[in-house]
């Protein structure tokens, strides 16, 4: 063996040695971590001080404008009738009425509607019999809601009547639920 191929040898050696020995066979110890501050991130907890915000809030607030995930904004205005009348006449009930949504429409309905409207939706809920709610809220069963357009109850629930009496549940009610609500009132709840 010459000289160049001694070292060649040694040098495979020495490569084999060094790459072998930098394999961790430990899955608890990824070895070193060369940024610990990117690897390893310390969480703060919600409501404690933060340094790296301006008023050392850590549970900021979204940024105005934000809109979440898969909602967009309701495109029609609270109390203005002609808006009423337009999402009536423009907005479509995309909820098939099966058993499965007249189902969730009653469920929806009893723990959102009924306190006020009453089971049978007359307008004689807890609320009102009770004396905790003055004005008799408005009968769902009569022609006055009845011949109202689907798109035109589903504006009222999301952002309240006109005169103020009812408020808005569009943050509360699921935007299907409200639909599945409407099919209900429809389909059963007239029926009683």
């Amino acid at each position: 063996m010459n000289v160049t191929q001694k070292y060649s040898l040694l040098l495979f050696i020495l490569f084999i040695g060094i790459f072998s020995s930098s394999c961790n066979h430990d899955r608890n110890h990824p070895g070193y971590a060369y940024m610990p501050d990117m690897y390893y991130s310390e969480p703060s907890s919600a409501y404690s001080d933060n340094a790296v915000f301006r008023d050392s809030i850590t549970n900021q607030m979204p940024v105005p404008g934000t809109i979440a995930r898969g909602k967009m904004p309701y495109p029609y205005k609270q109390k203005s009738f002609p808006d009423q009348i337009a999402a009536g006449k423009e907005l479509k009930n995309p909820v098939p009425v099966n058993l499965v949504t007249l189902k969730r429409g009653r469920e929806q309905y009893q723990i959102f509607c009924a306190s006020c409207h009453g089971e049978k939706g007359d307008g004689n809920g807890h609320l009102y019999t009770s004396k905790l709610f003055s004005a008799k809220p408005t009968s769902l069963i009569e022609p006055y809601v009845q011949d109202k357009p689907d798109g035109e109850i589903f504006h009222i629930i999301t952002v309240g009547s006109l005169s103020g009496l009812m408020g808005a549940h569009g943050s509360q009610i699921d935007k299907e639920d409200r639909w599945a609500i409407i099919n209900y009132v429809r389909n059963e709840l007239v029926k009683k």
